[in-house]
């Protein structure tokens, strides 16, 4: 049956590397289009035509090419770019917006992994979203020598091929947001098969729309 009561609604995916994210997000977005949700789906860096730019040059450059400080900055633009030109109309629209990686990603890679100060990446996550914080974010968490073994050596990107202590490092920069605010993140197990993920995110999805209609 078609539902006829929506709310702008936004979700966010995290994790490591190879954790699963595109694939249990394409299931999630089938799944409730198959219930007559409006689904609104984006990706961070990302988004628009200036967002996916942003993203070759952040995914795709030379080794060392670029300083952590000018990834930060390139990360935010993205961001603010997704935000106002996606998942703001969305949302007003009364879409469900899946967001497949979003400011924990920020604090998590940038924080953790390059050691960049968190007071600073909070800040400009803060200026990039216009205070936007997600309704839920759902992390699908694995051991990061697991996720990246998954992985193709040939599709592996600039971040991808970073070390293993740096992937341990963002992997501990999640679990500790998890910790932080566990009302707003909801950890998965990524190392489960994906047939048997998606029914969890999925049950989780239609229990806090349920709740927002009620």
């Amino acid at each position: 049956m078609k539902n006829t009561r929506q709310r702008g609604l936004f979700l966010t995916f995290e994790g490591p590397e190879g954790a699963g994210k595109t694939t249990q997000i394409a299931l999630l977005e089938a799944a409730l289009m198959e219930r007559g949700y409006n689904v609104t789906r984006t990706r961070e860096p990302g988004g628009d035509v200036v967002g996916e730019r942003v993203r070759d040059l952040l995914l795709h450059a030379p080794p060392g090419a670029i300083g952590a400080e000018a990834e930060l900055f390139l990360f935010a633009a993205s961001r603010a770019q997704n935000v106002a030109s996606v998942v703001r109309p969305a949302l007003a629209a009364d879409h469900v917006v899946l967001c497949d990686r979003f400011t924990d990603s920020t604090a998590a890679y940038q924080g953790f992994g390059r050691g960049l100060p968190q007071d600073v990446i909070a800040s400009l996550n803060a200026f990039a979203t216009g205070g936007l914080v997600p309704d839920r974010t759902f992390l699908l968490d694995l051991p990061p020598a697991e996720g990246l073994a998954r992985q193709r050596a040939d599709a592996q990107n600039r971040l991808d091929r970073e070390t293993l202590a740096f992937h341990e490092r963002v992997r501990e920069g999640f679990l500790q947001a998890a910790a932080r605010e566990p009302e707003r993140i909801v950890m998965l197990d990524a190392a489960r098969p994906a047939e048997e993920v998606a029914p969890l995110l999925l049950n989780g999805v239609l229990a806090l729309l349920d709740s927002r209609r009620a």
